[in-house]
């Protein structure tokens, strides 16, 4: 049961569903497209189908050396405070770009795993990774990893974050654990289960697939199946569903310059009931703002509802990007949404990691490789033209 377990858990981020051809990009307005939530959302859904692989063409004719590519699935990217950037790959460990060269990190050079899921740099200049089998820390010389040994309830950890604070959050399959730098191991940080009847998820309850700090210092749990959690340094609140969430299922949190905070969510497993062994997906995913008051929906938004949203990203100018899954990414400035695709052919136009880097670059982990956005188009970046 435990090898079939993980052997699924493995699976989740190699399936990727639906196959679609890129676009040119296209504006749709926020303002007359968004509807705001009022009463709970009646869930639909869908049988759930045998896809093909991503090697199974999208485009026939689109043929790809995976070998140059920096990973055909880029997990994170991450800049650190000497403006290096990290690349963390599926199965190929971490790669470094110093602006010159690249260099791989796997699990022979010292990482715990080789598929990275996060990365973060804390207030010392030390880079930590969040891996399926556990988390390892970077000085720039060696690796200290971190297991069940040293506190984590589960080595497969899904999201890491270091706070203003400098603590550092790590969000397991089992839980949230908070690491003591006084003896150098994890503990267990509880959060307590929200008010939700019949819980359906994705792999478990306790899984914490982000954690975000918004301008007021609280802390924010996305989790699988249980909604979004706040926590303000003594007491939690729960959002869910009845709140206004697309979904219980919340894969990415980020607050924008105004204070309103998103939520990406993914659908979750629902089994008949006449057949308990037959899943369906549910197809009520999608993108909601919470104001502190109340959560907008984008449902006429086509991307935006009934599809996963994971990552959203905010950049330098205070611009939303939101990935939809295999409708590429949407810009939101403020007023209107612009969606823009991939269209070389060879990637399904699922985005699973964002970055704007300090030269104002921006970053795009595709499911296929690594891309770099001109403004207009994306442009595949492999070790050949890497620089």
């Amino acid at each position: 049961m435990k090898n079939s377990y993980y052997f699924t858990l493995l699976l989740f981020t190699f399936l990727l569903v639906i196959s679609c051809n890129g676009q040119n990009p296209t504006k749709k307005n926020a303002a007359s497209n968004h509807s705001n939530f009022s009463n709970p959302i009646n869930v639909l859904f869908q049988e759930n189908k045998t896809n093909p692989p991503l090697f199974n063409a999208v485009n026939p004719k689109a043929r790809v050396d995976y070998e140059k590519q920096i990973g055909e699935y880029i997990r994170d990217i991450y800049q650190d405070k000497k403006e290096n950037i990290w690349f963390g790959t599926l199965s190929r460990g971490v790669a470094c770009y110093d602006g010159k060269t690249l260099v791989y990190f796997s699990k022979k050079d010292g990482l715990v795993g080789d598929q990275i899921n996060e990365i973060e740099e804390d207030q010392d200049g030390n880079i930590w990774f969040a891996t399926t089998e556990g988390v390892s820390k970077y000085d720039g010389k060696l690796f200290t990893n971190f297991t069940k040994k040293e506190g984590l309830s589960d080595n497969s950890t899904w999201s890491i974050f270091v706070d203003r604070k400098n603590n550092i959050w790590v969000g397991t399959i089992r839980g949230v654990v908070r690491y003591n730098r006084n003896i150098s191991v994890f503990t267990s940080f509880p959060i307590p289960e929200s008010d939700v009847e019949n819980p359906t998820y994705r792999f478990s309850t306790s899984l914490v697939w982000h954690i975000m700090e918004d301008q007021k210092g609280n802390i924010w749990f996305g989790r699988d199946g249980l909604g979004a959690c706040q926590y303000d340094g003594k007491s939690f609140r729960h959002f869910t569903q009845k709140d206004g969430l697309c979904n219980n299922n919340v894969r990415s949190i980020v607050e924008d310059h105004e204070g309103n905070v998103w939520f990406g969510t993914s659908n979750t497993r629902i089994s008949r009931k006449e057949e308990p062994h037959v899943f369906f997906d549910s197809e009520n995913a999608g993108l909601s703002r919470y104001d502190g008051k109340t959560f907008t929906q984008y449902r006429n938004i086509e991307g935006l509802y009934g599809h996963t949203i994971s990552p959203i990203y905010k950049d330098q100018k205070g611009q939303i990007w939101v990935a939809s899954k295999h409708h590429g990414i949407y810009r939101y400035d403020g007023e209107e949404f612009t969606n823009f695709k991939e269209n070389l052919g060879f990637t399904i136009n699922c985005i699973q990691s964002v970055l704007e880097d300090k030269k104002g670059q921006y970053w795009f982990g595709f499911s296929g490789g690594l891309f770099r956005f001109d403004g207009q188009k994306f442009i595949n970046i492999t070790k050949d033209n890497l620089k």
